[in-house]
């Protein structure tokens, strides 16, 4: 097959990171693949999908402020038999070409916009996205996000990461991971790792963001000590979590959270706010959820998580891995191009 995905974000998050993982895994497999992106596709720290991908998968890289023409024109060029569009901006601007081939998305967050419903076919990767499809006439695909299982660690490598986040032997390292923007919640994690006051506890975030000086700021408040640490953007975050004690998710809105899975992967415990991903996966894998912006609830989960030491637990997260979602996104893809022959 013929493959057109369209993403026009900024830097290398989870929607970057699922993205380039299926582009990848088609293009190893023999499909002609194509990624269109917006020119100024590096986030903050230079983060950039384009460093992720795999040679065989062609790029081309579509107008900064107007990335319609460019898109136009490698749909004419390429002639992909099916469209793949990820978030907002590629799934409006692929609804208003109308291409003569089938069109499909993946809601890694919510419908927010009309243009989504104007797809042939929706990937839901969680089950609460299917509210927002009642009055949606396309076909509707249950396909998990996409998980590359980390290798298991040597001993050496966790000490060096441990290390590297500032946490001496016998400290309890806490983690997050994730964007540093205002829906992550970060400033939450920070003020109730702050008012938990754990002895011999570390913090420390990697990830890059426009909220990384204001953050920086909280942090330097609420532990003085310095026992709050930013790595900045790692190519190596999925090795961290198996450094981390545990893993918080503190977003306030959190569609999925990939890292979530990163870190079941890991058998590292996990604490996360109650949003929507963190509810609905940690009412089958174990973990602990508190309310959205409750500093005092973290605080007190902090102090108990802290004191009790959870250990470390394997979970089979077979359905969600890379080969097996490959496979049934293909599956769609051939599906919708078969029904547009019908019709045709």
């Amino acid at each position: 097959m013929r493959i057109l995905h369209t993403l026009f974000s900024r830097g290398f998050a989870g929607t970057e990171r699922a993205t380039a993982e299926m582009c990848n895994a088609c293009a190893a497999q023999g499909h002609e693949v194509m990624l269109a992106l917006r020119r100024d596709h590096r986030g903050a720290g230079g983060a950039s999908i384009r460093d992720h991908l795999d040679p065989r998968v062609q790029v081309v890289e579509c107008g900064r402020w107007f990335p319609g023409p460019g898109l136009a024109r490698a749909v004419r060029e390429f002639r992909p038999e099916v469209i793949h569009t990820h978030l907002r901006k590629s799934t409006r601007l692929v609804a208003r070409l109308k291409p003569p081939c089938p069109t499909i998305a993946t809601l890694h967050m919510w419908v927010n916009g009309p243009h989504f419903l104007e797809m042939d076919g929706l990937i839901v990767i969680a089950q609460w996205q299917k509210r927002d499809l009642n009055d949606y006439r396309g076909r509707v695909f249950d396909i998990n996000e996409s998980l590359m299982p980390q290798p298991k660690l040597a001993p050496e490598r966790i000490a060096a990461l441990r290390a590297d986040a500032g946490a001496a032997p016998g400290d309890f390292l806490v983690g997050g991971v994730g964007r540093l923007a205002q829906s992550k919640g970060f400033d939450t994690l920070i003020r109730a790792f702050g008012a938990a006051a754990l002895p011999q506890a570390r913090l420390v975030i990697a990830g890059e963001g426009r909220e990384r000086a204001s953050l920086e700021r909280l942090a330097a408040g609420a532990c003085p000590d310095g026992r709050i640490k930013f790595l900045g953007f790692r190519s190596d975050a999925k090795e961290l979590y198996q450094a981390f004690d545990l893993f918080v998710s503190p977003s306030r809105s959190e569609p999925l959270g990939r890292v979530l899975f990163e870190a079941l992967d890991a058998g590292t415990p996990v604490l996360a706010t109650r949003t929507q991903g963190p509810s609905e996966i940690l009412a089958r894998f174990p973990g602990r959820l508190v309310d959205i912006d409750d500093v005092p609830a973290m605080a007190t989960a902090l102090r108990e998580l802290a004191a009790a030491r959870p250990p470390r637990l394997q979970h089979d997260l077979s359905a969600w891995h890379l080969d097996a979602v490959v496979r049934e996104t293909l599956a769609a893809y051939r599906g919708l191009i078969d029904a547009r022959g019908e019709r045709r």
